[in-house]
């Protein structure tokens, strides 16, 4: 599934826009050497999280999911099953749900909950991420699954 064009202020259009991490790496890890370096930390932390087993949604918006050159950070929304337990997660993987850690250990702005406790549901809950700080609405970005 291909993310749309972006438009002229450098964001995606409105939306929560589906894709795989190949085609997010392919698309926005391209470019500046702090591009890539950013979507390098994206797919460590993807994969941190999804070795929980109790991953439900990932998403992605921030400068990572614009035409910036050289995105601050990746920005992170992680959606864990009900099931998930922060006390079993233990080693680089933990560092992933402690929001300050994360920012210091892997460059990237990481906010979870589990689904139960989205406010507002899960679903209002990432499509307030779509806000920008100036107001008005931009883009986001799921990763999904890869197609089997």
């Amino acid at each position: 599934m291909a993310l749309p064009v972006f438009n002229e202020d450098g964001d995606l259009p409105p939306g929560i826009h589906r894709a795989t991490l190949a085609e997010v790496v392919e698309r926005l890890g391209q470019g500046s050497f702090r591009r890539r370096v950013v979507a390098d930390r994206l797919i460590r932390i993807y994969q941190l999280a999804a070795m929980t087993g109790k991953l439900a949604r990932f998403v992605i918006f921030g400068s990572f999911v614009t035409t910036k050159a050289e995105p601050n950070d990746v920005d992170i929304i992680l959606l864990m099953e009900d099931t998930f337990d922060l006390a079993l997660v233990t080693g680089e993987a933990a560092l992933v749900f402690q929001h300050m850690e994360a920012e210091v250990c892997f460059g990237a702005s990481v906010f979870w909950t589990r689904r139960s406790l989205a406010i507002g549901g899960e679903q209002a809950m990432i499509e307030y991420w779509q806000v920008r700080r100036e107001g008005g609405l931009r883009g986001i970005v799921e990763i999904i699954s890869e197609p089997t």
